[in-house]
């Protein structure tokens, strides 16, 4: 997509991201889950957002650090409660800043998935390593792809649907370059926006093979936040790889 940005998906999406993905009970989960590995931190959150996972992860007692490369997903987590205590540096996580050390970092809802290619993934692997302490953890949270959502390398689908509005999503794969590209669209009587998204997939033993050429090596795979098995019929994996 021309012009599309590390930050594009961020900043056109973001007042309306929480209606669109509400916290719930997979973020209770997924904090739970974090702040049992970490104890009190201090952690980091590569597309830290609105704060879903964070704030929830916080009020825990876990000292949190954020990354975010949309500073409007960040304007949404400062108006929350608890948001303005956050430390947040705003940029694209390929090369994490500062020399802080985290006993965690960790990377949710896919948003690994939205550095453009295998190369930028392996660095920020990489640098994730560097910024964490003597066995230190990083946990990523991702879907298991799915090439058979798409007919002839492409998919238009409904994706939400209430009385007034509607949000479509129409993509196109590339399984080349392991890419989709994709415009989710807010349909209601008066107004039409559009929201694009890439994302550069990854299976999970490309992950394993990219986390141990940066010193990382698996540790843990479930299905999801709640500790499930991971089987071959799991949509997404919660993967923990530990350093050294």
């Amino acid at each position: 997509m021309e012009r599309y940005e590390a930050s594009t998906y961020g900043d056109r999406i973001a007042s309306i991201y929480d209606l669109l993905y509400p916290p719930g009970p997979d973020a209770g989960l997924a904090a739970g889950f974090v702040s049992s590995l970490a104890g009190t931190g201090p952690v980091l959150e590569l597309g830290i957002g609105t704060g879903r996972i964070a704030l929830p992860l916080s009020e825990l007692g876990v000292e949190v650090h954020g990354i975010d490369a949309s500073q409007a997903m960040v304007y949404q987590l400062r108006a929350k409660p608890g948001g303005q205590a956050i430390p947040v540096s705003i940029g694209d996580f390929t090369a994490l800043p500062g020399g802080e050390r985290y006993r965690l970092v960790f990377v949710a809802f896919n948003t690994f998935f939205a550095l453009p290619d295998q190369e930028a993934q392996l660095r920020c692997l990489q640098s994730v390593a560097e910024h964490l302490g003597p066995g230190g953890a990083f946990v990523v949270e991702a879907f298991v792809p799915d090439l058979c959502r798409f007919d002839r390398g492409q998919r238009t689908a409904t994706t939400l649907l209430a009385a007034d509005w509607v949000v479509l999503e129409s993509s196109v794969h590339d399984p080349v370059a392991q890419k989709v590209r994709s415009v989710h669209a807010l349909v209601t009587a008066t107004e039409n926006r559009l929201y694009p998204v890439e994302l550069r997939y990854a299976w999970p033993a490309e992950l394993d093979v990219m986390a141990r050429l940066a010193g990382l090596t698996l540790e843990q795979r479930w299905g999801g936040w709640d500790r499930s098995p991971f089987t071959a019929t799991s949509e997404k994996h919660v993967s923990v790889y530990r350093l050294g």
